[in-house]
């Protein structure tokens, strides 16, 4: 059996089509149909049925789809403790977090890691989306929830107050008035975006970006009110606070990674910076 037509099969079983497990991988959908067939005519198994617009799996398709689950989660602890072993206080730490501490409270600190660990390289997966640390894509998270991931150890760090602020124009209107700016829907299960939909309706959000530097750029062109971290607020002379009630969620902030791979040298030296970065900024201590 070759084994990489049982990752495919794999993806696929979580994706449900062709389409969507060809993006998540990379490939053309027809790659992913090749390989299933390969695999079913290895195996002596139709492990899904083929419908117009989705693969669903046969019931052998999902008992393999199942063992393939088992599989790839050993893989995956085998790379995580030869991750854990191989790297020392020198080479790359992936770390994954929200751009907005990537960006306001990480990278302007870098130097302080540089001169503590000059072998040392930090990569900053910046993104509003999880890397899957159980699959490898990053060693460290920093989230706004708790870990996912059942195996993972976590620690709050600080937390993330929120406030709602506009240009000095919309500010002076009446509430009645206001526009919003806020995520789409790939991000609406955010506790300040459904408190905001709560607070403004539907039907005044007028724009919606899946960043947040792309929503204070709206607001500061008078677009509408956006929810935003409040050390990003307040530090933009170009927005006010506006007084609302009750107050956008707080977010605490929590620092991740396997228990393994925090015996590393590299990974415990990085989360040490990690906890110090958001340390330092008085608005984001729990």
């Amino acid at each position: 059996m070759d084994w990489e037509d049982l990752r495919f099969f794999l993806v696929l079983s979580r994706c449900g089509s062709l389409s969507a497990a060809a993006r998540e991988l990379d490939v053309d959908h027809a790659t992913v149909g090749r390989r299933i067939a390969a695999l079913e005519a290895t195996l002596g198994l139709r492990l899904i049925d083929r419908l117009p617009r989705s693969r669903p799996l046969t019931e052998d398709g999902a008992a393999i789809a199942a063992a393939a689950e088992r599989m790839e989660a050993l893989a995956e602890d085998v790379l995580r403790r030869s991750r854990g072993a191989a790297l020392t206080l020198s080479g790359a730490v992936r770390v994954s977090l929200p751009p907005v501490l990537a960006t306001l409270c990480v990278a302007p600190r870098i130097g302080t890691l540089r001169r503590r660990h000059p072998q040392l390289k930090l990569v900053l997966l910046a993104s509003p989306s999880f890397a899957a640390l159980d699959r490898g894509e990053a060693d460290i998270a920093i989230r706004m929830s708790r870990p996912e991931e059942p195996d993972a150890v976590a620690r709050q760090v600080g937390a993330i107050r929120f406030g709602l602020y506009a240009s000095r124009e919309l500010a002076e209107r009446p509430a009645e008035e206001w526009d919003f700016v806020g995520f789409d829907a790939s991000l609406g299960r955010l506790a300040q975006q459904v408190w905001l939909r709560k607070f403004a309706g539907e039907q005044r959000i007028i724009f919606e970006s899946n960043d947040l530097f792309a929503q204070q750029t709206a607001a500061r062109a008078g677009a509408g009110a956006a929810v935003l971290p409040s050390f990003m607020g307040d530090d933009d002379e170009a927005l006010v606070r506006l007084p609302v009630e009750p107050a956008p969620p707080k977010r605490d902030l929590w620092l991740i990674a396997y228990p393994d791979l925090r015996r590393s040298p590299a990974v415990r030296a990085v989360m040490d910076f990690l906890a110090d970065c958001i340390g330092a900024e008085p608005r984001l201590r729990p």
